[in-house]
């Protein structure tokens, strides 16, 4: 029987991967990974996995990746919000942390499959989108090293999430996982970024609010409270439109304010790309957040740098999210919009 390790986070995604995995004939090895030194939370969380290790009779290990995860997830976070940036903890920690640490687990172990609970698809060669749309994740994975892609299995790809709960609600000692709150996309992140940046740095530093001609127009409070895009709490003297956060000058405490035609951009820079092909030149589609439709563009790669011209305007981008490159539903890569 081949083994395979899944990372389990105690949710009902990757609980319900695990009894996937078992009707496909696999071994199943569960790897729970802390991340951040919120203990009631892990207790929550690995109290869900010895649920599901009993019920599957599968064994699983827990591993402390608290400093790892400080050291390359947490703190740049905390350092791209002060340089002025919109981070990506997901896509950076998928990366540098999880399925890094997956695999170097699975090494140990001398196994060679992963997987996780992610919707997502692949071939062994390419990311593909979920079939279920509204919870597609490649977005998040645009990063992952391409060798990486033959030794992981994405059970959940052609599962709608309404369909996993529903068969997860079926089986006694799932119910209570399925029926708990879904966790929040970034797991150190309680409330709001703020809260996670004031244990830092002085956030609240009132400065002023300029127009795209230097002109102050405005107040605001503290520049790491905002990001491109954002219309709101900041004030605007006598504004009879709305005004959006269009770019971030964090040395000098200054927010750039215009209008939403001032937001559109037709032209995206990329760098540190992680790509899936050996194209110069292509056209493709790009999506810029999370939560947006992808757009088309035409791509030209040189070396790390991608510039990416957009056949149709993007609004609110923001420098230090992902841009990642799709040809329909295949990823072809990505990299950090600067």
């Amino acid at each position: 029987m081949e083994k395979v390790v899944l990372a389990m986070s105690g949710g009902v995604d990757s609980s319900y991967t695990a009894t996937l995995l078992q009707k496909e004939g696999y071994e199943v090895i569960g790897v729970y990974m802390k991340f951040h030194p919120n203990e009631a939370y892990h207790e929550k969380n690995i109290a869900n996995i010895e649920k599901v290790a009993k019920l599957l009779g599968i064994e699983y290990h827990v591993l402390d990746r608290i400093e790892e995860f400080r050291q390359r997830v947490y703190q740049p976070f905390v350092d791209s919000y002060v340089a002025g940036l919109t981070p990506n903890p997901c896509a950076l920690c998928n990366r540098v942390m999880k399925f890094t640490e997956l695999i170097e687990f699975a090494d140990k172990l001398g196994i060679e499959k992963v997987a996780t609970g992610h919707y997502a698809q692949t071939d062994g060669r390419f990311i593909y989108e979920a079939v279920d749309k509204t919870k597609d994740q490649s977005y998040f994975l645009f990063n992952l090293k391409p060798e990486f892609l033959p030794r992981i299995i994405f059970p959940l790809g052609t599962w709608l999430k309404e369909n996993v709960k529903k068969e997860a609600l079926k089986i006694p000692l799932l119910k209570s996982i399925a029926e708990q709150k879904e966790s929040s996309e970034i797991c150190f992140v309680e409330t709001n970024y703020i809260d996670v940046l004031k244990e830092h740095v002085n956030v609240d530093k009132p400065g002023v609010v300029v127009n795209s001609r230097g002109k102050v127009i405005g107040e605001h409070k503290g520049y790491m409270h905002y990001t491109i895009g954002k219309r709101k709490g900041f004030r605007v003297k006598g504004a009879r439109h709305p005004h959006y956060v269009l770019d971030i000058i964090p040395d000098k405490n200054i927010i750039v304010a215009g209008s939403k035609e001032e937001l559109a951009k037709q032209k995206v820079i990329l760098s540190g790309l992680n790509m899936f092909i050996d194209k110069k030149e292509f056209d493709a589609f790009i999506k810029v957040r999370y939560r947006t439709h992808k757009v088309p563009c035409h791509v030209k790669v040189d070396g790390n740098v991608a510039v990416v011209e957009l056949r149709e305007p993007v609004y609110g981008l923001a420098k230090g999210q992902a841009g990642v490159l799709y040809d329909e539903e295949k990823v072809l890569g990505g990299g950090w919009i600067v």
